[in-house]
C-alpha cells in the first residue's frame, strides 16, 4: 500500500488492500451451557455490530462512565470486574462463541447486569459502533502476542489503532494493557510513549504494579508461581 496514503484512498483507486488481522478466529465446539446461555441470555446482554453507533443511556438504561474491553476470553474476570465496579458500565468484545457462552452464563450467575457483548471484530466494532470521546476506560489484556518477528505486524497495539481508540476515549480516560510476554510488553511501551495525546501513568514511565481493578486471573497466578512475569501499562488520554 506504500503508493496510497490509506486504506480508503487506495479503494477510491479500485485498489483492495488485506486487511491484517490481530487475531484468528478459532472455532471451539460450544458446550450445552454456553449454547444454552447464548440462547437465554444474548438477547437481553448481545449487542450486533449491525445495530451501528450506541447510544449507551438507551443501552444501560442511565448515564455511567463506559469501560470497554477488548479480547475477553471467557469473560471471569471482565465479570468480576463488572460486578465490582457497578456504579460503571461495561462492553466486552470477543470473537470466539465459547467465550461469549462463558461469559453470559457467569454474568447470569453473579446477577451482573451492568454489562453487553459484541462477539465481533474490535476494530471494526471501535469504529462502528463506539461514539468518539465516549469511554472511559479500554482495557486489552493478554492479547494474542505474535511472538514470532514476521507477525509482529498482526499485533493490534501499533500506532494507527492507539490513535483511532485515543478519539474513543473522553479526556482522563485510560488505556490499560496487561501481557504475560515481556517483548510485547516492550514493544506496547514502545508505541504508547510515542503515541500523540497520551500521558504515561507510570511514575518510572515504564510500566504501573498490577491495579486493584483488575483481577489476579487463575492462569496468571500460575504463571507468578512459574516465575513468569506479567507488565501492566495504564496511559492516560491528555488531549
Amino acid at each position: 500500500m506504500s503508493q496510497f496514503k490509506s486504506e480508503q484512498e487506495a479503494a477510491e483507486s479500485g485498489v483492495y488492500i488485506r486487511k491484517i488481522q490481530s487475531f484468528v478466529k478459532r472455532e471451539g465446539r460450544l458446550t450445552s451451557g454456553q449454547a444454552k446461555a447464548i440462547e437465554q441470555y444474548w438477547p437481553v446482554m448481545g449487542l450486533a455490530h449491525s445495530q451501528g453507533m450506541l447510544n449507551f443511556v438507551d443501552v444501560f438504561q442511565r448515564s455511567a462512565p463506559v469501560v470497554l474491553e477488548i479480547g475477553f476470553g471467557m469473560g471471569k474476570s471482565l465479570v468480576a470486574m463488572a460486578k465490582a465496579e457497578s456504579d460503571k458500565d461495561f462492553i466486552g468484545i470477543e470473537v470466539h462463541r465459547p467465550g461469549v457462552g462463558a461469559c453470559l452464563a457467569e454474568a447470569a450467575h453473579e446477577d451482573v447486569s451492568n454489562l453487553r457483548l459484541y462477539e465481533h471484530d474490535a476494530v471494526a466494532v471501535l469504529a462502528d459502533c463506539i461514539a468518539d470521546n465516549s469511554l472511559s476506560r479500554v482495557q486489552l489484556f493478554f492479547p494474542d502476542p505474535w511472538h514470532k518477528t514476521r507477525h509482529h505486524k498482526r499485533r493490534i497495539v501499533q500506532s494507527e489503532f492507539v490513535q483511532k481508540l485515543r478519539g474513543k476515549l473522553t479526556v482522563g480516560g485510560v488505556f490499560h494493557m496487561a501481557t504475560d510476554w515481556q517483548n510485547y510488553a516492550e514493544h506496547m511501551l514502545e508505541v504508547m510513549s510515542h503515541a500523540q495525546g497520551f500521558r504515561n501513568l507510570s511514575a518510572s514511565q515504564d510500566y504501573v504494579p498490577r491495579p486493584e481493578q483488575r483481577p489476579l486471573t487463575k492462569f496468571e497466578q500460575r504463571g507468578h508461581r512459574l516465575g513468569h512475569g506479567v507488565w501492566d501499562l495504564m496511559f492516560e488520554k491528555v488531549e
